[in-house]
């Protein structure tokens, strides 16, 4: 019984047959453990995960960067998920490999020091204009503002969006209160399943209701942009096809959303974003 129970789904199944699926496969996983032919079953089933968060994060690179070296990394990050989840901390296993592989894969662009120390600059400079201006409104500045601020066009801000992306794509990856250099990533911080550290996980939990709140105070139609990108797993193009936009337009929406979280964080705790 227990071998029909671990043998690879051959027929197409449901939602609810494909999750009965992989809790039978968790079950088998369990019993057998890492280095098992049943973690290389595992490995399978969720690679479709990594091909997702590979995909998605490939078409904001330059082209220089290697797909295949990101999706081995995105490999790495979802072993390690495999090996350190607990199903009973109530997260789904996706959300939580996906949050591994993202941060493997991120990992391995900041080896390869891909965003250029330029850009790294102009976005520091443009964040720290946000963080005054909203340090003296209290509310988030719009594009205008902060094209006034700066002393140029709406037109050229929105160029220097574009200029910083790569930048911005890391940044909400990149949470921590750690000065630990290799500790940068919010994803480094979630607790190992061989340890039990309630500071870190109260650090997390505490780190995400903080954005939820910000998140909250940002104008429509950055929040929608956030909410489909990061957790309904939309490419940015099939997000500017819903509204009917361009999808260097969705990319600028994007940054701007995530420099505004960045500068109503950093009233709360100056340390909690950094670039790599």
């Amino acid at each position: 019984m227990t071998e029909t129970l671990c043998e690879p789904s051959q027929a197409p199944l449901t939602k609810e047959e494909l999750r009965a699926y992989r809790r039978k496969l968790w079950r088998c996983y369990s019993r057998s453990g890492p280095g098992s032919q049943m973690e290389n079953t595992l490995v399978e089933e969720y690679l479709p995960l990594v091909k997702t968060v590979v995909g998605r994060l490939a078409m904001t690179l330059p082209s220089h960067v290697n797909a295949d070296d990101l999706y081995s990394a995105g490999l790495v990050g979802l072993l390690n998920a495999m090996r350190r989840f607990k199903q009973d901390n109530g997260t789904s296993f996706e959300t939580y490999a996906r949050m591994r592989i993202r941060g493997a894969i991120f990992d391995e662009l900041r080896r390869l020091d891909w965003v250029p120390r330029s850009v790294h600059d102009k976005a520091k400079k443009l964040e720290k204009k946000m963080q005054e201006l909203t340090q003296q409104t209290g509310a988030v500045p719009s594009e205008e503002e902060m094209a006034d601020a700066m002393g140029i066009s709406v037109q050229d801000y929105d160029d220097l969006l574009d200029e910083i992306r790569p930048a911005s794509y890391v940044c909400l990856d990149a949470a921590s209160g750690s000065d630990n250099e290799r500790g940068g990533s919010a994803y480094e911080v979630i607790a190992d399943s061989t340890q039990d550290n309630p500071e870190e996980r109260t650090a997390v939990r505490e780190l995400a209701q903080m954005i939820k709140e910000r998140l909250r105070q940002l104008p429509e139609m950055q929040r929608k942009v956030l909410g489909l990108y990061y957790f309904e797993d939309f490419r940015l193009r099939e997000i500017a096809e819903a509204y009917g936009v361009t999808e260097s337009r969705i990319c600028q929406i994007h940054s701007q959303a995530i420099l505004a979280i960045k500068a109503l964080l950093k009233k709360e705790d100056p340390d909690v974003f950094s670039y790599a």
